[in-house]
């Protein structure tokens, strides 16, 4: 894993943005907010980019430093010809880290950010003090079977419907080449159609890990709960002095779809919670 020095980077690190070359690629990143106990580094979901987070992205640069980074291929960060693989994508979250030279960090990401975060915590334990998992499986098999029929029904010729959706409008706006949209489209629906299962590896995360799910998300709630449970929550009675619990939490928030999660004001309330503790 090699990180060279930002290409580009304006502002003061309260308010600043740039683009850093990390393992043969570039990453846009833009950091707001300034204080915290770490800096936290935003994860977006498939599709999308650090703007997928809408009004979460204030409440949470309202009390630390907050670095959103558009993954590969996506949003600002020019579209690169290398296979996306989960972990590859995970060792960028990495070098970025220590390129920025901002580790150890909060990391927090949603849906297919969730799972280049749950790599990166897998892969580089001591790239992460507090990991925030949202709406994200640990296996591909976590999702509802409609989820998975989703995926797999999606290919390059997904990219020419979806210019016309918010999704593409946005990538439209912020991309370096716009025209580049179908690539980004076409490295994607490869990587959702890949099985995987991270069991045994979860298993062993060190980082105190929160699990958030919705109530009427992508995955059932059930398995958000397997999750926790693999990480040894949820298991036994805490007792009053509270001995019973663990380093991880959980957090099933009532009313949120996969689809609104993101920009949901509980998801910002339960991830400030889990960082701040003490």
């Amino acid at each position: 894993m090699t990180a060279s020095p930002s290409t580009t980077a304006t502002s003061s690190a309260s308010d600043a943005s740039g683009l850093a070359e990390v393992n043969g690629i570039e990453l846009a990143w833009q950091s707001l907010g300034a204080g915290g106990p770490a800096p936290l580094v935003l994860l977006h979901g498939g599709f999308g980019s650090v703007e997928m987070f809408g009004p979460n992205i204030a409440l949470l640069a309202a009390g630390r430093r907050v670095i959103g980074v558009d993954l590969q291929s996506h949003g600002r960060s020019p579209v690169s010809d290398r296979e996306m693989t989960f972990e590859a994508m995970g060792d960028d979250i990495a070098a970025l880290v220590e390129d920025l030279g901002i580790g150890p960090v909060d990391l927090a990401g949603f849906s297919l950010g969730g799972g280049v975060a749950l790599r990166t915590a897998i892969q580089h334990p001591d790239s992460v003090r507090r990991l925030a998992l949202v709406s994200t499986v640990f296996k591909r098999s976590g999702w509802y079977p409609e989820m998975t029929a989703g995926m797999d029904a999606m290919g390059p010729e997904t990219a020419e419907w979806m210019r016309q959706t918010p999704l593409g409008a946005g990538y439209a706006a912020i991309a370096p080449r716009p025209e580049d949209w179908p690539i980004m489209v076409t490295q994607l629906t490869t990587l959702m159609k890949q099985d995987y299962d991270w069991t045994i590896e979860a298993r062993g995360l060190r980082p105190p890990t929160l699990i958030v799910s919705g109530d009427a998300d992508g995955l059932p709630p059930r398995h958000a709960v397997e999750f926790f449970e693999l990480l040894g929550g949820g298991l036994r009675d805490a007792s009053w002095d509270r001995s019973g619990m663990t380093k991880h939490r959980l957090a099933i928030l009532p009313g949120v779809t996969h689809y609104d999660i993101n920009v949901a004001p509980s998801l910002a309330t339960a991830v400030i919670g889990f960082l701040d503790e003490a």
